[in-house]
């Protein structure tokens, strides 16, 4: 994931981050636009599309990587993720098409961010 990861996101140096903390670090940045869009109500059409795509962006290569054959995730982990990504495109394209949801999109981020800093329960326990 660290490799994709930085390749679309390389505001962070690979060198002085580990997977995990790169990993944080781009939820933290895509969810505090989207938290911004929301905030402002929409007033900046531009700055929106760009938050929901980078969202759908960065969850497309997690999944994308979560399929590989080298990713050492338990297979339970990387079911329930690849669900968390569909659910993500799929609220994406509602939330374009002017549906609410984008607090749903937010809280999903958060959450994967909690399991990432260690301050929630990780996946692989059962709490998805």
């Amino acid at each position: 994931m660290q490799a994709l990861a930085y390749k679309a996101y390389g505001q962070v140096t690979q060198r002085t981050a580990t997977g995990r903390s790169l990993e944080y670090t781009l939820f933290e940045q895509i969810t505090h636009a989207l938290q911004r869009v929301h905030d402002d109500g929409g007033a900046n059409p531009a700055e929106w599309g760009d938050a929901l795509y980078r969202n759908m962006q960065m969850w497309s290569i997690f999944a994308t990587d979560l399929l590989s054959p080298e990713n050492a995730l338990p297979t339970e982990t990387k079911s329930g993720l690849i669900s968390l990504s569909e659910f993500v495109r799929r609220t994406s394209m509602q939330v374009l098409a002017g549906s609410q949801g984008i607090l749903d999109l937010i809280d999903v981020n958060r959450t994967i961010m909690a399991g990432l800093d260690g301050s929630a329960a990780s996946f692989e326990q059962g709490d998805n």
